[in-house]
């Protein structure tokens, strides 16, 4: 059973799951090597995981067999164990509780060889109303706090597998990032008595400077102090408070903008490693939140790295201007 034991200087949350210890890419320096034998997220090989969790399927047929477009599995080494009672404890300063939570594989295609850009954009359609689905489903589970929607591409990114996958971590406690985010929020509420988010997209949107796509229900754009070179936020324009109530009107047009906005970073920047990560509200409305957070994706690409100087101080040294940054990816035709 993975622990999760609290850092009681900074607050920080840490999962210790030694279980992740069998994957056969951890422990190495270096870029793993080619990996060889079959692909366990290929159609044919799907006694080659977890029972699936939710498939659409493109003519009905039987769970874990051929005939699916997107496919949901357990991680078959998973952060967290589903199973088990939190049971927080206490070692003197040290707070800890189990393990206990969601890890979830959604297998985005059949086909080893696509990426998500390769996808036509009904497809990446199919993959959000899947993201939206499992947390909706796994929020119903009173133990689980927070659902983190994310997707690694390449080595630097920390994908262990090539198949174009992305994946879901239910955490029992709300993650440091997102309650850093969600504190600065609110005390610009209590200030202004709006949300920051809804601000910046109206002075994003003014400007132009920094916008790599406006379309009418959702914007891409760089946002003012990135981390990381070409790092750009997509945000729904009207305000919203989790990712699990997208409706399905909106589904499509939010397809289209990530799609496009992966293609030009890819085109524009020679297939870079990147992640990008669904910033979204904790299940449960607490603390007003409903009125200052708005749920958004980051994308990150990894051109840069994170070293010493960044783990050390939280500074981050970005060599690229998001306003130049913005301006090459929203010329850049695909």
């Amino acid at each position: 059973m993975p622990q999760l034991r609290r850092d009681p200087i900074v607050g920080r949350w840490v999962i210790i799951a030694s279980e992740r210890s069998r994957r056969p890419v951890d422990f190495k320096t270096e870029k793993p090597p080619s990996r060889g034998g079959p692909c366990p997220f290929c159609e044919g090989n799907e006694a080659m995981t977890p029972p699936e969790i939710l498939a659409l399927r493109k003519n009905g047929g039987e769970r874990n067999t051929p005939g699916w477009n997107v496919r949901v599995v357990p991680n078959k080494f998973p952060a967290l164990m589903i199973e088990g009672d939190l049971d927080r404890c206490g070692e003197g300063i040290y707070d800890l509780m189990n393990g206990v939570g969601a890890h979830e594989v959604i297998i985005e295609s059949p086909d080893h060889k696509l990426s998500l850009v390769d996808f036509p954009v009904e497809k990446v359609r199919d993959i959000l109303w899947t993201y939206r689905e499992r947390l909706v489903d796994l929020k119903r589970d009173m133990r689980f706090v927070y659902g983190l929607v994310f997707k690694n591409v390449g080595d630097a990114a920390g994908a262990s597998l090539e198949h174009s996958h992305s994946q879901l971590i239910v955490t029992p406690v709300i993650p440091k990032l997102v309650q850093q985010e969600m504190d600065g929020s609110k005390k610009f509420f209590e200030y202004r008595g709006r949300c920051i988010f809804c601000d910046m997209l109206r002075q994003e949107i003014e400007s132009e400077d920094r916008i790599v796509m406006n379309e009418p229900n959702f914007v891409a754009f760089a946002p003012f102090a990135p981390r990381f070179p070409f790092e750009t936020w997509i945000l729904p324009k009207k305000h919203s408070t989790h990712y699990e109530q997208i409706a399905d009107a909106q589904i499509p047009e939010l397809a289209y903008v990530l799609h496009t906005t992966l293609r030009k970073i890819e085109g524009a920047l020679n297939n870079p490693p990147y992640n990008y990560i669904v910033h979204t509200s904790p299940f449960e409305l607490v603390d007003n939140v409903e009125k200052y957070y708005h749920w958004h994706i980051e994308i990150m690409p990894r051109i840069t790295r994170v070293a010493g100087f960044e783990w050390g101080t939280g500074f981050y040294i970005n060599p690229v201007l998001p306003e130049k940054a913005a301006g090459f990816l929203r010329e850049f035709k695909v």
